[in-house]
C-alpha cells in the first residue's frame, strides 16, 4: 500500500497557494512574466495532469493498459478550454480538490503491491523539453506529484504575488 499523506498534503498547499492568488472571487489574478503561463493556465494544467494520472490508476486497477502521455497539458488552446468549461478559477480548484480527493483515495489504499508496481508507459514534457520517454511503475507516476509536479506549481503560482 502507498502512503499518500504527502500528496493529500501536496494538494493542501497548491490548493493554498491558488487561494492566494486568485482570491476568492477568481480572476483576475496577477500577470505572469512574459513567456509564463497564467494562474489559470497553471490550474487547468495540473487539472489535465491530474486526470491523466487518475486514467492511468483506472486502467491499471481495471487491468487494462495504461499509458500516461502530459503533451495536452502542456497545450495552450486545450489549457483554454479547460479554465472555460470549469467555470474559471473557483470551479478549477474544485475539481483539482476532488482530484486530489480521488488519487489519495484510489493511488493508494485501493492499489495492490503489483498494481503500484505495474510498469506504464509515460511521456512526460516540462518547458517543451522531454524529461522522461520510458515505462514507469505507477506508483512512481503517483509520488511524482507530491514529490515534484504539485510543489513546483504552488511555487510558480506564488510566484505570480510577485
Amino acid at each position: 500500500m502507498l502512503d499518500t499523506t504527502p500528496l493529500h498534503h501536496a494538494y493542501g498547499a497548491l490548493l493554498s497557494a491558488a487561494d492566494t492568488v486568485t482570491g476568492t472571487g477568481g480572476w483576475p489574478a496577477p500577470a505572469p512574466p512574459d513567456g509564463e503561463w497564467n494562474a489559470g493556465q497553471i490550474l487547468a494544467h495540473v487539472s489535465l495532469i491530474n486526470a491523466a494520472t487518475l486514467a492511468a490508476v483506472c486502467a491499471v486497477s481495471a487491468a487494462a493498459p495504461a499509458t500516461y502521455d502530459t503533451r495536452t497539458a502542456h497545450d495552450t488552446w486545450t489549457l483554454a478550454r479547460v479554465i472555460t468549461r470549469a467555470g474559471g478559477a473557483a470551479g478549477l480548484r474544485e475539481r483539482i480538490r476532488r482530484q486530489g480527493e480521488a488519487l489519495c483515495t484510489l493511488g493508494g489504499p485501493a492499489l495492490s503491491e503489483a498494481e503500484l508496481d505495474t510498469p506504464v508507459p509515460a511521456l512526460l514534457l516540462s518547458g517543451g523539453a522531454v524529461l522522461v520517454d520510458r515505462p514507469m511503475p505507477l506508483r512512481d507516476l503517483i509520488t511524482g506529484l507530491a514529490e515534484a509536479e504539485l510543489p513546483g506549481h504552488a511555487e510558480q503560482l506564488l510566484a505570480l504575488r510577485a
